[in-house]
């Protein structure tokens, strides 16, 4: 076998090992779309709602809002002068846009140190392990999502001071993630399976 020939197929088997299915599915809109092209989102969904307790609904409109399914999303950069970039927002990344201390947190209690932010069945993991903590210490229902996305996004003790309300637009993002949870809730009813 020629260099070149055992070199392409080198490459061939490297590039199918690689980073995997980052892009979004094509219609958010539907969530039996959604489930339809990327079952294993669902089965990762219904492993943390068994779990945790946490419905594969909120955690759809969640999961829509951080990172609009898209498994390796990072927060925008920062500019100086409007040229020099400046590292990023913060260290959200994957599809649960979770921050770099809160998932060591989450590593250290439930994940362990393999789990990856990237890999759908671990961001749902992580999310349903933030959600039932935040019914247990602040007792938000597990089916509110919009009051679990204000303690998401602000952190608990953020929630429990309210801060979320000197944020207007993060009050209308929360219901906007409430009507979307609403609005998968109710198309799941129906998806063939």
């Amino acid at each position: 076998m020629s260099r070149l020939l055992r070199a392409s197929i080198l490459l061939l088997v490297l590039a199918s090992c690689g980073g995997g299915n980052f892009s979004a599915p094509r219609d958010l809109e539907s969530a039996c779309a959604i489930v339809a092209e990327r079952p294993q989102y669902y089965r990762a969904m219904k492993a943390t709602e068994r779990r945790w307790g946490i419905p594969v609904h909120v955690q759809m409109a969640t999961i829509h809002q951080e990172s609009k399914f898209i498994g390796n999303a990072k927060t925008p950069h920062k500019w100086a002068l409007g040229v020099i970039p400046m590292g990023r927002q913060s260290s959200a990344y994957g599809y649960s846009q979770a921050l770099d201390a809160t998932w060591e947190e989450y590593q250290q209690e439930e994940g362990g140190r393999s789990a990856r932010r990237d890999r759908i069945e671990d961001a749902t993991d992580f999310m349903g392990w933030y959600m039932h903590g935040s019914n247990q210490r602040l007792g938000i229902s597990k089916s509110d999502a919009e009051s679990q996305y204000l303690a998401y996004h602000e952190g608990r003790t953020g929630f429990a001071n309210q801060s979320y309300l000197s944020k207007p637009w993060l009050v209308s993002v929360a219901s906007k993630v409430g009507a979307r949870s609403e609005m998968y809730r109710q198309q799941l009813q129906y998806c063939r399976r």
